[in-house]
């Protein structure tokens, strides 16, 4: 069977003393695609040097994250757009919105989204959104910016089963994490009448690691435990899901 971890920060600080021990021990039981999610200008290198060492496994985004929008958003961004002409991304992410922390720069927040949106639409990328306490705002502004070319997936979803649809019915997929093996998450219901066929795996290590891991640095290798909830959600077997997700993934990220 074949994983694909479609967003986990494995050039993180968290990794530093056995980084590459992580990603072999992925590699090695299956999770052989690992997606890079960029989250600031000081973010892009480190996240670069492990794609280098890992050139067929490792797949870097290009965005920047909301949480790290401040009073220099344009200054960052135009740094961040001139990585595209210098080589490959494979989506622009992560990307969104974030109201959970501070809304300081909601405003700054929706300009940077919405520009890094024409990006994806001009470069014709998926895009990878990071929504937090912000989904219907994240919906809105994809309606109204509805294109043939906008399309993604909406990391970690954590929304409603209504928005769920809403999701879906904008042509992108959900991404499911470690929070669906959570007892009280509540993800389950809101995924309850989600096709697979819609749906990607994802860590977002080293965050949010699934039980019976929870509290622990998380890593790609434990999205097998996330396959085998779904599994077990979606009364199918794990062969499955694998099948599924590894094809949607790739479908949208172009692999």
């Amino acid at each position: 069977m074949k994983f694909i971890d479609t967003h986990a920060h494995l050039y993180a600080e968290e990794f530093k003393d056995d980084r590459k021990a992580v990603v072999e021990k992925a590699i090695q039981n299956g999770v052989s695609q690992l997606f890079l999610p960029n989250i600031d200008i000081h973010s892009i290198q480190p996240m670069l040097d492990l794609c280098w060492d890992f050139p067929e496994n490792c797949f870097p985004m290009m965005g920047l994250h909301p949480c790290s929008v401040d009073a220099h958003v344009e200054a960052h961004l135009f740094q961040i757009q001139k990585w595209f002409k210098k080589r490959k991304f494979y989506a622009i992410g992560e990307i969104g919105l974030d109201y959970y922390w501070s809304t300081e720069f909601k405003d700054q927040q929706i300009k940077a989204f919405r520009l890094q949106i024409q990006w994806a639409i001009q470069q014709d990328l998926p895009i990878v959104i990071h929504s937090r306490n912000s989904n219907e705002d994240v919906i809105a502004i994809l309606q109204e910016m509805k294109h043939p070319k906008l399309r993604g997936i909406f990391h970690c979803f954590g929304g409603t089963a209504e928005q769920a649809k809403e999701v879906v019915d904008l042509g992108f997929l959900l991404g499911i994490g470690g929070v669906l093996t959570f007892k009280n998450g509540g993800l389950d219901k809101a995924i309850e009448g989600i096709g697979l066929e819609h749906l990607v795996l994802e860590t977002d290590a080293p965050y949010l690691a699934p039980v019976p891991h929870r509290g622990k640095r998380n890593e790609s290798f434990y999205i097998l435990d996330i396959a085998r909830k779904l599994a077990e959600l979606k009364q199918v077997g794990l062969a499955q899901v694998a099948s599924q997700t590894t094809s949607n993934a790739q479908k949208v990220f172009g692999v």
